[in-house]
């Protein structure tokens, strides 16, 4: 039987074409009255998951 993506997994992680993980910098949703520009900016980005965990969010993704 195939296996299915875990939708919640899909919504948060982003692969590249060189199969890299990607997700999105914790604490920038809201309160943001109180934080500066600069971390403001950081939040906006996104960082690479590697090592066991790229594995494990690959595996939730079904491309495992």
């Amino acid at each position: 039987m195939k296996q299915k993506t875990k939708k919640s997994a899909a919504r948060r992680f982003k692969i590249t074409g060189s199969g890299k993980v990607l997700r999105r910098v914790a604490f920038g949703r809201h309160l943001r009255r109180s934080k500066s520009a600069a971390q403001k900016r950081r939040y906006s980005s996104h960082h690479l998951v590697t090592g066991p965990r790229a594995r494990k969010i690959k595996r939730l993704l079904a491309l495992a």
